[in-house]
């Protein structure tokens, strides 16, 4: 059998290596209405965004797996809505910085390099710990949010804009939210025998 005969039909190139046609950092043009500048400085700060909300993604499957105690089958179900939620945004932010010309950060490992959030143990923190490590990622993305929300709108990149104010912050806050509530302290009810 020679080559040639061996790729015919539906065998597969496998294999195949290929040049990088975009360098992460660059923007190309699009018929957008925005400038360059504004598109690179938003695509910069939705890269942030998302290389966040891919830990926090992370933070939320990694404690869903290993909740433990009397509120568990709660507490699994909401942190599993939740990274649901996150893993939503994370689509959401990355196609944004591809609609500007962007390249969305996507490899976990460089999205370690970028992140704010810092590395969990690799072992089994206590309840209260894994939520207060959740609701400290979610402070930190609604702090960049907030931030980059208000500097895109500044420049005049209102879709940015809105996916940081209507999808990262309203849904960042009510996750916040939720789990915050899961943290107050309740004093016990005594019944009298």
């Amino acid at each position: 059998m020679t080559i040639e005969s061996q790729h015919v039909g539906s065998q597969p190139w496998l294999h195949q290596k290929g040049e990088i046609i975009q360098d992460f950092g660059t923007v190309k043009q699009f018929p957008l209405g925005l400038s360059y500048e504004t598109r690179m400085y938003s695509c910069q700060r939705l890269n942030k965004v998302l290389a966040d909300t891919q830990m926090l993604y992370g933070l939320y499957k990694k404690h869903h797996w290993l909740m433990r105690g009397a509120t568990f089958y709660q507490l699994h179900l909401v942190l599993d809505k939740h990274a649901g939620e996150q893993l939503e945004l994370v689509d959401a932010l990355a196609e944004r910085v591809q609609t500007l010309g962007g390249v969305a950060v996507g490899d976990t490992r460089h999205v370690a390099e970028i992140t704010s959030i810092p590395r969990p143990p690799d072992g089994v923190e206590e309840v209260p710990a894994m939520l207060s490590r959740l609701l400290e990622a979610h402070e930190a993305i609604l702090t960049e949010a907030h931030d980059a929300a208000t500097r895109t709108a500044e420049l005049g990149d209102d879709g940015t804009n809105d996916l940081l104010v209507s999808q990262v912050i309203r849904t960042g806050e009510l996750q916040a939210w939720f789990l915050a509530e899961h943290l107050v302290d309740t004093p016990l009810v005594r019944v009298r025998a």
